[in-house]
């Protein structure tokens, strides 16, 4: 029975991926636990701390399938100890005389952390992947609607006209960002550890340090210039990027969700035949994507706050600190994957609608362009009276509920300067979009130069 909404069979394909689901399931854990301890027996029978004969039977049988994961959950229960069970069923499986060789030095921190890190690495390469498809969609979209012009907002309100490549663009810059995090990240992050009880080597002898540095290259991962059993700074700045991604995924979905409110309408997010978008209302095509894209932005957030507490640990160990990690750290890889699916979806199907986005432009009779009139009119008046001037002028507009264009023409201070044609040309918001389109084509060159964004 489920009773957590990323393991609900109804649930579940909303709040994460399959795929991610995989790399945090009990099996891929107890496996990349097997793996930690396949690779000790074999460096340490490299290094002849151990027969060869020992090790190769361990890696043999240190296969999940091999293994009753029922009966090891029972046997955690019992012995309040989540690696013993594991270590005595492996044992049981090698026989009498490999098996005595099975976790030969190490501690269970060791053998669980460096198996985390294993799942963290795998969880990594999908994140990678995906993100790098959002950055290529978002890329396209950038550059289909590079000179799109759309109402800019500022505190809630028309402000300025910019473009959608240029809004998208602010996004794709953003996530370009994050990938180099992510890549900068891996030679920190993903290191394991085999130091033995607390971290010192002392039951593995002077080999200590090549023990676990030939285990570790086994395993794929950098080996530690001291034992992290205590330091739990790299679980902390990854999950703090997976943050700060989930953060800008949770910002876009609830960009366009705004967009996408019946009286603004300038997007819409895919809709597929069969999709219900209320149990009472029939009409509607609710942003239920996009809800879920903004939500999940929130419990990733809190996550991120546990792992962090997580990096108060006492002494060379406890089990206080690190729980924490096995909480956040496979819920934010899963939630961020839905995430991502979902967005990838999202920005693949996105309706967008240049029209009504030409609509809202207008919607403001002219006084969105106040700027542009303000600084015309500054080379005559200088700017500081000239904004005195459009304040004022755009306020009347404003309370009399009156044209921009009308008021500014009846102001003898703003007729002698301006013209009516000019002022009708200062009016068009397609003309006033700043450099908006180069700089969506400077973000699109760093896109194009970057490794993200090639489809393999």
């Amino acid at each position: 029975m489920s009773s957590h909404v990323i393991d609900m069979v109804m649930l579940r394909n909303v709040f994460g991926t399959p795929e991610m689901r995989a790399v945090w399931s009990d099996e891929n854990r107890l496996q990349k636990h097997l793996d930690v301890e396949a690779a000790l027996a074999l460096a340490e029978a490299e290094l002849g701390l151990i027969p060869a004969d020992a090790a190769k039977v361990i890696a043999e049988k240190a296969r999940v399938e091999l293994l009753d994961l029922q009966a090891i959950a029972d046997e955690v229960l019992k012995a309040k100890h989540s690696l013993m069970p594991t270590i005595r069923a492996l044992q049981a499986l090698c026989g009498p005389e490999a098996g005595e060789y099975v976790h030969f030095g190490a501690t269970t921190q060791d053998i669980v952390d460096t198996g985390m890190m294993l799942q963290l690495k795998e969880a990594h390469a999908i994140i990678v992947r995906d993100l790098s498809a959002v950055a290529r969609q978002l890329a396209r979209l950038a550059r289909e609607y590079r000179d799109t012009p759309i109402a800019g907002r500022s505190h809630g309100m028309q402000g300025l006209p910019t473009t959608f490549g240029f809004k998208i663009a602010v996004v794709l810059s953003e996530v370009l960002r994050h990938l180099d995090r992510l890549k900068e990240a891996e030679a920190r992050v993903f290191t394991g550890v085999i130091g033995g009880a607390v971290g010192t080597y002392a039951a593995f002898g002077p080999l200590g340090p090549e023990v676990e540095a030939l285990a570790l290259r086994k395993l794929g991962l950098h080996a530690p210039d001291i034992c992290w059993h205590s330091s739990r700074d790299r679980q902390a700045e990854y999950i703090g990027i997976l943050g700060m991604i989930s953060a800008t995924l949770g910002k876009l979905g609830n960009e366009f969700y705004n967009l996408m409110r019946t009286e603004i309408d300038e997007l819409e997010e895919p809709f597929t035949s069969g999709k219900i978008g209320s149990s009472t209302m029939p009409h509607k095509r609710n942003p239920a994507a996009l809800e879920g894209i903004a939500s999940l932005a929130k419990p990733v957030r809190y996550n991120v706050a546990l792992v962090q507490e997580a990096m108060i640990v006492e002494h060379e160990r406890d089990a206080m600190s690190w729980r924490g990690e096995w909480i956040a750290l496979p819920e934010t890889c899963i939630y961020l994957s839905a995430q991502l699916s979902s967005a990838k979806a999202v920005l693949e199907g996105l309706v967008v609608k240049p029209e009504n986005m030409r609509r809202n432009l207008d919607r403001l009779g002219g006084l969105l362009l106040s700027e542009r009139v303000m600084f015309a009119l500054a080379d005559r008046l200088g700017k500081q009276t000239a904004h005195h001037v459009i304040y004022e002028l755009s306020m009347k507009a404003v309370e009399e509920n009156t044209p921009f264009k009308d008021v500014l023409l009846a102001d003898k201070r703003v007729a002698e300067a301006l013209d009516e044609k000019t002022l009708e040309e200062l009016l068009d918001p397609a003309a006033y979009l700043g450099s908006a389109p180069q700089i969506v084509d400077r973000v699109l060159a760093r896109a194009e130069q970057s490794p993200w964004l090639r489809e393999d």
